[in-house]
């Protein structure tokens, strides 16, 4: 299936497990460092093609080495990276993550080129020829925030292009930004967080219900261990967390974005793409980085 992913692209360097931070200049020993290419846009491209999609990347990064390098792992995984724009003299956005032993993962972040991405970067042609767009990070990617791209979303799903998205941070002044999106797009996928930032609401389901009203066909709120919720115009759905051994909660939501959307695209409704979504998020949990575990035969366990 063909998919474009447009938005933030991020090299992350994790490490764990960490416990606490070293004082002055002593060193810590630690199990694994790993760099991943991630973000709401890359981490959903890598996870798309593992579970067998085609799949093309949109967006910016720097001319630096963590550039070089995010190219360099997308392509290896079978992204197409080819339409990609290199900012001269800007730094590619990248994350330190210190995961901690219960699979926590503050960050250190530089948002870098993801800040300039603007519908000059964007391939229209390309994204006409798609049979679904992801949105990845639309809350930090201010410059595609114009109604000239609105529009091409509505032609885009005028002519049967499925348009899902994601969001990066849980501010809640950029988070009402991206809410200007909503109409223009079939799914949004949320955090808990997020949707009651978004929103301004008290419960995930008032949140899930305010963003639904926004003009959206769904809404799925991830919620950690405790699954997702699941709102469209036929009601609400819980879709319970698979029991797996967490070692790293980065990347989890790309993953479940890329489960999501591919149960879609092979013809599924709302609520069984979400399982395919959630068994893809568990899989990755299980690993260091959101490129871990091997996505073979999770549509079965997602079913």
């Amino acid at each position: 299936m063909s998919v474009v992913t447009v938005g933030v692209h991020i090299v992350d360097i994790l490490t764990r497990p960490v416990e606490t931070i070293p004082a002055g200049q002593d060193t810590v020993l630690v199990d694994q460092i790993r760099l991943t290419a991630a973000g709401a846009a890359a981490g959903t491209a890598v996870d798309l093609v593992k579970l067998g999609n085609k799949v093309t990347s949109m967006g910016a990064i720097g001319d630096d080495e963590l550039g070089d390098f995010l190219l360099m792992i997308m392509s290896r995984h079978g992204v197409d990276v080819s339409l990609l724009a290199r900012r001269t003299g800007e730094q590619t956005a990248a994350s330190i993550l210190p995961i901690r032993p219960d699979g926590g993962r503050p960050s250190f972040h530089v948002p870098g080129a993801n800040l300039s991405v603007s519908l000059a970067d964007l391939d229209v042609e390309v994204l006409r020829g798609a049979r679904a767009v992801h949105l990845g990070g639309m809350d930090v990617t201010f410059g595609l925030g114009d109604p000239a791209f609105f529009a091409v979303l509505d032609s885009l799903r005028e002519q049967g292009t499925i348009v899902t998205m994601d969001l990066l941070s849980e501010m809640p002044d950029l988070l009402a930004m991206a809410r200007a999106f909503l109409p223009h797009v079939d799914h949004v996928l949320p955090n808990a967080a997020q949707a009651l930032a978004m929103t301004g609401a008290a419960t995930v389901e008032e949140a899930a219900a305010a963003l639904l009203a926004d003009g959206v066909s769904g809404v799925l709120v991830t919620l950690g261990e405790e699954g997702s919720l699941v709102v469209t115009a036929e009601g609400s759905t819980r879709v319970p967390a698979l029991e797996v051994e967490v070692n790293d909660t980065t990347g989890c939501g790309d993953a479940y974005c890329a489960g999501f959307l591919t149960g879609l695209l092979r013809g599924h409704d709302v609520v069984t793409a979400a399982r395919w979504g959630t068994a893809t998020a568990a899989r990755v949990a299980t690993g260091l980085g959101s490129d871990a575990g091997d996505l073979e035969g999770i549509f079965d366990e997602g079913r």
